[in-house]
């Protein structure tokens, strides 16, 4: 679905066209849903997908347009998955905490993406999967993350090269 027919139904839905709403929600719970499984983990992204949805219907008449549909979308889901992960540190033991900062050896042949996905920066996964897992522009990119286009080029680039840098550790093992 093009940007204009989600900017169209916006507006449909913002007037309270409930029809509208579900095309949208059709429309973008595929990759909504992604980002989310890239963020969290694929076992929490259906409940963090539909948080995105009801902060998004909540949010609906407060929305000015001033953003592509997908990216102001896209934004809630990163900021619901951003409040889940926060969530979780701060009921986590210490014990969790240490475990998970280090990573074991990679082996490729075990290995998915969202494996090696998981073992970036948050701020890197979400500028990688953005970018090369959902399609979207740098442009857009910078305006889901509200930063500079510059800072989403520079993260793809070191999430590249970290995962380059993964792949040929678990070749070389």
């Amino acid at each position: 679905m093009s940007e204009d027919d989600l900017v169209h139904l916006t507006h449909a839905a913002v007037n309270g066209d409930d029809a509208a709403l579900r095309e949208i929600v059709d429309a973008t719970q595929d990759p909504v849903y992604r980002l989310c499984s890239y963020l969290s983990s694929p076992g929490e992204a259906e409940d963090l997908t539909q948080e995105t949805y009801l902060r998004a219907l909540q949010a609906l008449p407060r929305f000015r347009f001033e953003a592509p549909v997908r990216a102001w979308l896209f934004g809630i889901a990163r900021h619901v998955c951003a409040d889940h992960i926060r969530r979780k540190v701060r009921r986590a033991p210490l014990e969790r905490k240490v475990a998970s900062a280090s990573h074991a050896e990679l082996d490729v042949a075990d290995i998915e993406l969202g494996e090696l996905v998981d073992t970036l920066e948050p701020e890197k996964r979400t500028a990688f999967v953005l970018t090369q897992v959902l399609g979207m522009s740098y442009e857009e990119a910078a305006v889901v993350c509200d930063c500079p286009i510059g800072t989403i080029r520079s993260r793809v680039a070191r999430a590249r090269a970290h995962l380059a840098a993964a792949v040929r550790e678990a070749d070389a093992s």
